[in-house]
């Protein structure tokens, strides 16, 4: 059963009352308190009118494309999950002078693959889904590497979730081609994208 109220289960907190510190039970007192800042503080990112609208019309085209409503919650869920534990490590500073690095490497592959999504849909006759799709997964990877020592492999698996469905050259392929339906969706992405790179958010 996945718990999203941090990494690690009480029961693993506390295998046995001869382990028991109170450094632990600090440390779950901490990630819990987080957690309910993060809750606030980060999902203004994802809750703002622009973010919330792409996210809607990336659950739209994922729903058409796997006809499964199940399946397109999950991979937004999976979007806001990851962003929200992200967001926690990031603002209490729990990243190496080196994940930085990473950090800084991760957000510039997204303005790309931002930019070219954009271009792609602006300038006819453009779109190269495998180019899209290697960004996509470049950002996966990057992303891999910044939480390596920080989330579990659960998380983990969330990340491969949502870029894959995303870096799939098969959707890729129906987002961008003629279909009126996923012709608006990727419309109103677009739009928010701009908007966000206007403003310095991606």
């Amino acid at each position: 059963m996945d718990s999203d109220s941090g990494e690690l289960s009480e029961g693993e907190l506390f295998p046995g009352p001869e382990s028991f510190n109170s450094r632990n039970l600090t440390l779950q007192a901490q990630k819990k308190i987080l957690s309910k800042m993060a809750t606030m503080v980060v999902a203004n990112l994802l809750t703002d009118d622009t973010s919330s609208e792409i996210l809607d019309e990336l659950y739209k085209a994922t729903r058409e494309y796997t006809q499964s409503k199940k399946e397109a919650h999950k991979i937004i869920k999976d979007v806001i999950k990851i962003a929200l534990k992200v967001g926690i490590l990031y603002r209490n500073n729990q990243f190496s002078p080196d994940e930085m690095e990473t950090a800084e490497r991760f957000k510039k592959k997204m303005n790309q693959a931002a930019m070219t999504a954009v271009s792609f849909y602006e300038v006819d006759y453009t779109f190269d889904r495998n180019i899209l799709s290697e960004l996509l997964l470049e950002c996966r990877d990057l992303l891999h590497e910044l939480v390596e020592t920080h989330l579990t492999a659960r998380s983990h698996s969330r990340i491969d979730h949502v870029f894959n469905h995303f870096a799939d050259v098969e959707f890729l392929s129906v987002l961008y081609g003629s279909s009126e339906e996923y012709g608006l969706c990727l419309k109103n992405i677009c739009q928010g994208i701009n908007k966000l790179l206007e403003e310095g958010v991606l």
